[in-house]
Order: structure tokens, then sequence, then C-alpha cells
């Protein structure tokens, strides 16, 4: 074990490892920029009435009557009053508001999942009120204005646990900065909300380089923050902004280039959060924009039309839904529209901002965005997606005028967060077929606190009943998988195929080639080198699916098994996926058990109407 955290340590970076190191040395000994700074504001306004009419536009009708959770869960409000800033509303449990947060535990008992107490501190219902404000509703203004102000007297700097992590602090300056901008005040704010911004941005600036040694969105979020909100405060006149907006734009130009291929995938390898970083890089352009401040670079501009790019491929052009690849936390910038599983407006509104140009129709709520912001549709559109490899992540996605798949492989550059290697996804017409199961929550109850980024929740074959790295940690694994061979996409006018290999650290060898055509998907693996048992599982989307002899069917897809080896089991078991934060449910999985190495073949058909 000793040795596989050496290892680990040289993988993460040692530069990452020692910045992580020394911020714990720093939390232990009380060190930090924020520690004794205890104010309460002296401005009551934040907001007023919106300079601009946009009566005509479509608004958010969340957090109107109910607060909104993780892109589904809605709770109740009661009148007027602001949530209970710290309390975890699915067991009644609250945070200490008295506590420094450098003294606040990740994951504490009681409240077990930290992100229900933050959610409703991210301020998305500050941007869907602003919406209501610019249609001339003076209600939404009010409550605009005495939510934050009841904010800041319950969560004083920096104090509690909506002060323990930058990136929380971040998206309410990301999410305050869009309010300002829907509503005309970005260049003559009320003092309030800068007093507000400055205390934020101290408390971001205080441990920046931490988050840029986690190599994910946290370094970007904050990153992100300190330049929209220092180039506010310098606007404004105060020196200070000047320093952490130059800070900021540096650690952007770094991000990007580190984290984001040249291919467009990001660091995470996860769809929620490639969609995350792109909003916040199109929160950088639309601020940039507004306010007229200088550009960035060609190469980021150019990784993040990459990345615009990447996530208009895996999405389906028909539902907006998406691959639920990777780590999914809930996360959402820019909550404007009411669907969270939609990811087109997203797609919509960097593309345009990077590249110019449409990645979709000129009607649709994919749109919505673009109006709130006065962003006007170009008309040049870019091409359909296709079938493409994206190398630097280790995603092969075939595609024909019927069907896509999704394969994944390892090409872990940055920390996997799931152990999810060859697994492949199906969709055809909007439906997910063969489907990933997910997140759930980071700090489960203990009878899934590690089943959904196991190997077994994944269209994998699953190895002597372990996963196919070893478990170090929370969000740690060892021995990253690295591919060891790979066969080219090939792409004719009926079909498109691919294969990858890997060998673990134990000897196990598995080869998975898929071949997409108009009617089938067919995926071959090739396993060999396991000790007593491989499970290869199909997640299956909801049916009546029924096993005949070696295949099972719904009446309209049927999905058949073949093996060079004897089959031992052929059952139909019960599984688990989330597609939301905090939100699970049942689904069937087909697993085929074999005990010696050879070949199986699974044949997923469906019916053309």
């Amino acid at each position: 074990m000793v040795l596989l955290k050496i290892k680990m340590a040289y993988q993460l970076g040692l530069i990452n490892v020692y910045y992580v190191i020394l911020h714990r040395i720093k939390i232990k000994m009380r060190y930090t920029a924020t520690q004794y700074t205890h104010v309460i504001p002296g401005e009551t306004q934040f907001f007023i009435e919106s300079v601009t009419n946009k009566r005509q536009l479509a608004a958010s009708e969340n957090w109107q009557e109910s607060a909104l959770y993780f892109g589904w869960w809605l709770r109740p409000l009661i009148d007027d009053e602001p949530p209970d800033w710290h309390l975890n509303p699915m067991n009644g449990e609250s945070t200490p508001t008295d506590s420094p947060w450098w003294k606040m535990a990740d994951f504490q008992s009681g409240i077990r999942d930290i992100k229900l107490v933050w959610e409703a501190s991210r301020f998305d219902w500050a941007l869907v009120y602003a919406q209501r404000i610019a249609q001339g509703d003076k209600k939404a203004l009010t409550r605009l204005n005495d939510w934050i102000m009841d904010w800041s007297l319950k969560n004083p700097p920096f104090f509690g646990a909506n002060w323990k992590c930058g990136q929380e602090a971040s998206i309410r300056v990301l999410h305050l900065a869009m309010t300002s901008l829907i509503l005309g005040q970005e260049t003559n704010p009320q003092p309030g909300i800068i007093y507000f911004i400055k205390l934020h941005l101290q408390r971001i600036a205080s441990t920046i380089r931490y988050a840029i040694a986690q190599d994910n969105n946290h370094g970007t979020s904050e990153a992100a923050a300190l330049f929209v909100g220092g180039s506010w405060l310098s606007s404004q006149g105060f020196a200070v902004g000047v320093k952490w907006e130059r800070l900021g734009r540096k650690w952007l130009e770094n991000r990007v280039s580190r984290l984001i291929g040249v291919d467009g995938s990001f660091s995470q390898y996860s769809v929620n959060y490639h969609r995350m970083v792109l909003d916040t890089f199109s929160i950088i352009e639309l601020w940039r924009r507004r306010l007229a401040l200088p550009y960035f670079s060609i190469r980021l501009r150019s990784r993040l039309i990459a990345a615009s790019q990447w996530l208009a491929t895996v999405v389906d052009p028909l539902t907006g839904n998406a691959p639920n690849i990777g780590a999914n936390d809930g996360a959402r910038l820019l909550p404007l529209t009411d669907t969270f599983r939609d990811f087109r407006p997203s797609v919509q509104l960097a593309t345009i901002l990077f590249s110019g140009s449409r990645a979709y129709e000129r009607d649709g709520n994919w749109n919505i965005p673009l109006c709130w912001f006065d962003i006007n549709l170009p008309e040049s559109i870019v091409p359909p997606t296709s079938s493409q490899v994206f190398d630097d992540g280790g995603y092969a996605i075939l595609k024909n005028q019927y069907a896509m798949a999704l394969l994944r492989y390892p090409r872990f550059r940055f920390r996997p967060s799931q152990a999810d290697a060859l697994h492949v996804d199906l969709w055809k017409g909007g439906v997910n077929l063969l489907r990933d199961a997910g997140t759930y929550s980071y700090n489960a109850e203990s009878e899934f606190s590690h089943y959904f980024s196991s190997t077994k929740s994944h269209n994998t074959v699953e190895f002597d009943d372990r996963d196919q790295m070893p478990r170090l940690g929370r969000f740690l694994w060892g021995d990253w998988l690295k591919t060891e061979s790979i066969e080219p996409l090939a792409e004719n006018t009926e079909s498109a195929s691919f294969a990858a290999a890997y060998r673990d650290s134990q000897g196990v060898y598995h080869k998975r080639h898929l071949t997409l055509i108009a009617t089938k998907l067919q995926v071959l693996d090739e396993i060999a080198g396991f000790k007593q048992k491989a499970v290869l599982r199909w997640r299956l989307a909801p049916g009546d699916w029924r096993i005949i002899g070696f295949s099972v069917t719904n009446q309209i897809d049927r999905l058949n098994i073949q093996a060079s080896m004897p089959i031992i089991r052929m059952q139909l078991v019960t599984g688990w996926e989330s597609l939301y934060y905090l939100q699970k449910k049942e689904v069937l999985v087909l697993e085929v058990e074999v005990e010696q190495s050879g070949t199986i073949v699974s044949e997923y058909e469906w019916m053309l109407f």
C-alpha cells in the first residue's frame, strides 16, 4: 500500500502534492489569510430596479414557491422566507455557525453530505430573481436583496460551512456577476454587492494554490471568480482588484493549457464536469465582453472551441441528454433553463461565444441564455458531429444516422474518479439503451459508499470480484490503468468500428472491439489472465426484459450473447442508477459469468421504424 501511495503521488504530480500538504499544515496551524476577520456588512442594498426590460423572455419557474436542489428535488419555501443556510433539508441536521471554516471537517457526522448545506448558498436563485426583476417583478427585487442580506448576517466571514470551500465562494461570485449583467448593473454596482464580492475574493485568494493543485474544476472556478470579481472591483477603483484580476487571468490561461486537451477532453473524465468548466469560461467571456476587457490568448480560445465540440459530440441532439459518464455531483452554472439534463443550452452558448457559429437551429430552448445576455445568433452553423476519437481523454464515439455508441478507455493523465475502463454507452432515438450508473453521493450510506464508482456499476467486465484499480481513498485510485493497444477508428458507409485494450497490475487482459451498423452494436470482448471468474455486465434501459436462451429481450430490442468458453451464469439482477445527485432508482442488469479465458460477443439489435 505504501508503494502504491508513492506511485500515486508521482502520478498526481509532486508539486501538487506539496501544495496539498502545505495547505493541510496551514489548516492545522490555523494559519490562513482569512483567519481572524469577523465583520458584519454595513449595506443592505445589493441590487436596484432593472434598467432593462425583458418581459418577452422566458424565465425559470424555479425558486418561486419551491427551492430546487441538484436539478430535481423541490423543497417548499415558506412565504418569502430564505432557506436555512446551514440545514441539511433531507435529515434536519444543521452545521455550526460559530466555527471558523478551517476547523470544520469535510464530512461531518449527522450532516453526512455537506453538499446538501452548500446547495442553496450557490445563489442559483439570484439568477432566477434577476430574470423576474428584468420582467418588472418588484417582489423579486425585494426577495433578492433580503436573501443576500440574510445570507450575509447568518454566514459571517469566515465562519461556518458555507465559507469552507473556495469553489463554493466562487460560484456565488460568478452567479452574482451574471445577475448584474441580466439587470444591467455591472458598471454601477451598489456598495453592498462590492463589499460582498471583496470578502469572497479574500477567501478565495487565500487558498487558490490548493485549488490549483487539485487539477480539476476547483482551480478553474476559483480563478474565474478572481478574474471576474477582481476586474469588477478594479472598475470601481479598488487597487486590490487589479492584483486579483491578474492572478485570475494567469491561472485561467494555465488551467486551460493543462486541463483541456487539444482535442477538447477535460481532466475530470466527466460529462457533467465538462459542462461545468465550459459554462465557467462562457461566464468569463460574457463578462469580458461586457466590461470590454483584454482578450485571452488564441490558445485558450482554440482549446475552448475544441471543448465545445467535445460536448456537442456526446450530447444527444434530440433531447439534449448525454451519457452519465464520470462523477456527477449535480453542479450546474447559469441555470437559466429548467432542465438539468439538457446540455444543449451550454453547448450553444459556448459554441457561439468561442467559434462564432451555432451548434443548433435558430429556434429552441437552447437559445434562452443567449437572449438573457443579448448575444445575437450567428447565421453560420457548425456541421453535425460524426464518429470521432478523443484520445487525450480516452473516448471513442461511433455514430450513424440511427445510433451512437461511446467507449471509455484509459488515458489517465489525471486522477480517475471511477473504475470505468472500457465502459460502453449506447443511444438510439434519444433513448439511453445501455447506460452508466452515475454517482449518487460522495458520502453515501455504507451500502452505496463504493457501488456507483466501482467497476460493477459500468458496462464492462469485472474480474475476480474486484475493481479494475485498488481504491486508496474516497476520491483516489491506485495503479492507474493504461491502454496497451488501440485499433484506430475505421468507418465506411455501412459501419464504424474501434478497439482498445488494457492489462492491469495483476496481469488481467481485456480487449474490447466495437462495431456499429444501422441496426446493431456488436461488442467483442477478449479476456484473459484472471484467477477465478469474470462477470460481463450490461445495464439496460427500463422495460420488460426477459431471458430467452442466450438472449435477453424486451420485445423491441434484443441483446444476444455468444462465448468461446462455457457460460456459467446468465442472469438479470437488480442494480442502481443515479441520473441526479442524491437520487437513485433500480435498473435491470444482465450479468454473464465465465470462468475461463476466451471471447464473448454481445450484439444489441434494434428495429428501424
